[in-house]
């Protein structure tokens, strides 16, 4: 989350990793109108829909194409850039991007793509997304999953506050220079702030092993719109998280979900941190729970044949 905010950067690494066919984001999808804005969809394959949301928030779908894999098990993928991201239209004013659109966004495509049943992917802030769809609209839901994501404003700012006891103990020298900044009123959403927090590299904090994560850039148009981020997470997000993350909160309602739930987690993820991410088998005790010993935020990368594999065998049920 952080220089671009680190979660950025993830947009940039990623989006080059596991595709399985040649499809050009810029030009191979579609526009389609979804509660009166214009967004970019992108559809893989042929089989049973699965609509994947991105993370950030405030990231395109380009950063979530190493699941192009799963299309060569007779599922269509469906990837869109969310309202205010990538291809897609942006609002006039910032307060317009808020969670509850984002997961009416959801329901608006699936109408607009008529389809009765989908399942969901959300990935990090994605997965956000999707508990909200899912607890709002069950009836349409046929598989759930929830990768390397958050259940609550708590474990949100838990991520804050474990990124940054590790960049306090592991890059002294930035975080001096971010202290003295902050000692000056300076926040996360300051232009300077971003700037030397992205001198933390991307792999430190996401990676089992971060030269999966070195070299990769994107042109994508608009790949991270940090207004957008800094709008949902607050001024000061990458320390103390406010407006919409600062407060959802699914864990007292992940245990009435209906339909089979798979949650991804990994054992070096310093973000979606291991210690609270088991805690969702405690608030969604039937779901099923797999972590990934040699991944951090993204086992599509890191781990992408037994992902896959967990995922395949999980939408077969």
């Amino acid at each position: 989350m952080k220089k671009y905010p680190l979660i950025i950067l993830l947009f940039l690494a990623i989006a080059s990793f596991g595709q399985v066919r040649t499809i050009d984001s810029k030009t191979d999808g579609k526009y389609i109108r979804v509660n009166g804005a214009r967004l970019w969809v992108v559809t893989v394959g042929d089989g049973d829909p699965i609509i994947l949301i991105p993370g950030g928030p405030g990231g395109a779908h380009p950063g979530l194409r190493s699941f192009d894999a799963l299309a060569q098990n007779h599922h269509q993928l469906i990837y869109f850039d969310g309202f205010g991201r990538g291809k897609s239209d942006t609002a006039l004013n910032v307060s317009e991007y808020t969670l509850a659109r984002d997961i009416e966004d959801i329901e608006g495509l699936r109408k607009a793509l008529k389809l009765e049943h989908v399942s969901v992917l959300g990935h990090s802030y994605g997965g956000v997304v999707a508990q909200g769809y899912a607890l709002k609209y069950p009836e349409h839901l046929s598989h759930l999953i929830l990768a390397n994501t958050f259940h609550s404003f708590v474990m949100w700012q838990e991520n804050d506050d474990n990124s940054n006891r590790e960049i306090k103990t592991n890059y002294p020298e930035v975080w001096n220079e971010l202290t003295k900044l902050r000692d000056k009123g300076l926040v996360s959403s300051d232009a300077r702030h971003q700037e030397i927090y992205g001198r933390v590299p991307y792999g430190f904090l996401y990676a089992y092993n971060p030269s999966k994560f070195e070299g990769g850039k994107s042109d994508y148009p608009n790949s991270m719109n940090t207004k957008l981020y800094y709008q949902m997470v607050g001024r000061d997000g990458d320390f103390i998280v406010g407006s919409d993350i600062g407060s959802f909160d699914y864990r007292k309602q992940l245990k009435d979900l209906k339909m089979p739930v798979l949650i991804i987690g990994g054992r070096y993820d310093r973000v979606a941190v291991p210690w609270m991410m088991i805690k969702f088998k405690q608030y969604c005790p039937q779901a099923e729970f797999v972590m990934f010993e040699r991944s951090g935020h993204n086992p599509q990368v890191e781990e992408p044949a037994r992902e896959f594999a967990v995922i395949n065998a999980f939408l077969a049920r």
